[in-house]
């Protein structure tokens, strides 16, 4: 059975994914269907070293999918801000 501080940290986990998953810039990848069946998929799981492999997966997602919204706020800014020609001259 796991503790109840592992039990905070997943539920915690989960939160903060959902969260993430309301910007998700594919809404045709379903995040939060992906993310319910990840989560319950491994519910049943006793032994703690599966348990917090699981959880580094978990938190492994939550880096990714940041690291994807970090990508297309550069990309956004980028666009919004076209690169000076090298014959432009200085103001």
């Amino acid at each position: 059975m796991a503790s109840k501080e592992t039990r905070l940290r997943v539920i915690s986990l989960y939160k903060e994914l959902h969260r993430l998953g309301r910007d998700y810039p594919d809404p045709a990848y379903n995040f939060h269907k992906k993310l319910r069946g990840l989560f319950e998929k491994n519910r049943n799981l006793t032994d703690p070293q599966e348990i917090e492999k699981a959880i580094k997966l978990g938190e492994y997602i939550r880096n990714e999918t940041l690291a994807l919204y970090s990508l297309r706020k550069y990309r956004h800014l980028k666009r919004m801000y076209p690169q000076a020609s090298p014959s432009d001259p200085l103001p």
